[in-house]
Formats: structure tokens, C-alpha cells, sequence
């Protein structure tokens, strides 16, 4: 098993709230990130990740650098591309009354918008305009490229990999469907389903790849409000990372900082007609990658 596990997080302070790149410990403690990291933005890290990733591996934080009243930040600000994998996990599909096939479907994906959807930890989530709205939760391992691809198979696929963090694929149920649509084609919405503003929390930091000896064996939890919502394994995916980014590679090219959302298991809101309502609290947990909390903001329509 590896080591303990740091992730590089953007942070501010009161004194200092320009932001700036630290090393988050497993115990929570931010310390700043060593020499001139400090002072270059994570998305700038993440694309020299060949060169800075090899001086980062053996690197242990020390405790005089750590950080009195560090906030957490948005870590990416902002990725060139926020893809999602769509009905990736076996229970998700049986909970959504998809039967299971002999042979998976190869991944598809949709996008997020990434300057207005990106939202960090502790950041809320303002809730949509309007009634009868449904926003839902998903539970996502993201993966963080590290490196420009295009192409490449999925035995290549770990080479093109920064790390890992914490997301939650939003959704507007509501406005999936579209009444008005001029023919069938045109009849689902998921630009507005999913890219509303602060539709993808993201965070607390980037777990390096080394940290995480398999992708495919993680625990992934959702509360609300302390309730379990989602209680899976990474292994339950239909296809696994590598697979995902190999698709995603086929015909587009993977920049570095570029982040890929692998599906949600079993237990979203739609499934029980339950859906977040202002106020609540979300946290989602994944083995070795620790902890993303996020709120939902109060109504702004009256």
C-alpha cells in the first residue's frame, strides 16, 4: 500500500487571500507547497506534471511550513475541459431500471462548463432559479490529466494521469426533458442539466497517481445532511479509468489539468424522488482522496 497520502490544493488566508499552492497532509493540515510551487497556480503544476511530478514523489511535507488559517480554494481554476462518464457503474443502472447488458456499451460523455460550473470545497451551490426544481447529487472519482494525449490505448492510459480528487455531477432533473423539442433528437437538454452555475464541486485537493496504487478500489460515499445517500466501491464501475480516458482520447485531445468525471454508483436522488433543497450539506468521500463538502445556497428568486 502507498504511503500516506498529501494532495495539492489552492488555499488563501485573511492576511493573504491571493491564492497560492500548498500540500494538504491526510490530517488536514496546509502546508506551503516547496520553493517557487508556491507561488504558481496548480493548473500551471499540472502542466509541466512530467517534470514537477518527478521532483514532487519523494517529498514529505515539514512541519515548519505549515500554514495558520488556510481556506480552501477551488483547485483548478480552470481546467480547458470538464468530461463526465455517463452510466458507469452497475448499480447506478439497475437503481435507474437499465437492465444489464452481456457486453457494456464503450463510455460516452457529456460536458460541464468548467469557469462557471468549478466551484471548491465549502463553496455553495446556488440553487437554480425557478419551481419545481430537482437538483440531484453524484458522487464522482475525477481524474486529473497530466499530460496532453490523443489516441492512446488504455495500457497507456496511468502515463497521462496527474492524479485524483473528489467531484459531484450535479443535475437539474427538471430540465432534462424538453416538451417543446421539434423531434426526438432534440428532446434531452443536458447542457442545462447539468452546466448550471456551481454544478461541479471540486475537491479538496489533487491526490498524485502514485498515492493510488488502484483506481478500481476505493470506497465512495454521498450524505446529506449526515444521512448515507451513496455507499460503493470504485469497482463496481462498468468500465474502468483507464478505459475511460482511452475513449475520451479517441477523437478529442486530453490537455493537461483536464478533468474527467467516472460516473456515479447507486443511491442518487432521482431513484427515491428526493432531491437537495437549500441549505443542505453534501459530503462525499473517497477512500484515500478524504472528504469534499459543499452547500446548497438559499433561493434567489423569492
Amino acid at each position: 500500500m502507498p504511503s500516506e497520502p498529501w494532495s495539492l490544493v489552492t488555499y488563501g488566508t485573511p492576511e493573504q487571500p491571493l491564492p497560492r499552492t500548498g500540500v494538504r497532509t491526510a490530517a488536514g493540515t496546509v502546508h506551503a507547497a516547496p520553493g517557487a510551487l508556491a507561488d504558481t497556480p496548480l493548473l500551471d503544476i499540472i502542466g509541466d506534471w512530467r517534470r514537477v511530478g518527478d521532483t514532487l514523489r519523494g517529498w514529505r511535507p515539514d512541519p515548519a511550513t505549515a500554514v495558520p488559517g488556510a481556506e480552501l480554494r477551488t483547485p483548478l481554476s480552470y481546467p480547458s475541459k470538464v468530461l463526465c462518464a455517463g452510466a458507469n457503474y452497475y448499480g447506478h443502472l439497475e437503481e435507474m431500471g437499465v437492465e444489464k447488458r452481456a457486453e457494456p456499451a464503450e463510455a460516452y460523455f457529456f460536458g460541464k462548463t468548467p469557469r462557471t460550473t468549478v466551484i471548491g470545497p465549502g463553496d455553495a451551490v446556488p440553487y437554480p432559479r425557478g419551481e419545481g426544481r430537482q437538483l440531484d447529487w453524484e458522487a464522482e472519482l475525477a481524474v486529473v490529466v497530466g499530460r496532453a494525449g490523443k489516441g492512446f490505448s488504455p495500457e497507456e492510459a496511468p502515463d497521462y494521469i496527474a492524479g485524483y480528487t473528489i467531484a459531484n455531477d450535479l443535475s437539474a432533473r427538471d430540465a432534462l426533458r424538453r416538451p417543446e423539442a421539434v423531434g426526438p433528437p432534440f428532446q434531452f437538454d443536458w447542457l442545462r442539466t447539468k452546466s448550471l452555475d456551481g454544478f461541479c464541486p471540486l475537491g479538496p485537493g489533487i491526490v498524485p497517481s502514485w498515492f493510488v496504487e488502484d483506481p478500481q478500489d476505493l470506497g465512495i460515499t454521498l450524505a446529506v445532511n449526515g444521512e448515507l445517500k451513496q455507499n460503493s466501491t470504485t469497482g463496481d464501475m462498468i468500465r474502468p479509468v483507464k478505459e475511460l480516458l482511452s475513449v475520451a482520447a479517441k477523437d478529442m485531445t486530453l490537455l493537461p489539468g483536464d478533468v474527467i468525471l467516472t460516473g456515479s454508483p447507486a443511491g442518487v436522488g432521482m431513484a427515491i424522488g428526493e432531491f437537495l433543497n437549500p441549505g443542505d450539506e453534501v459530503v462525499i468521500e473517497i477512500e484515500r482522496l478524504g472528504s469534499l463538502r459543499h452547500t446548497v445556497g438559499p433561493r434567489t428568486d423569492g
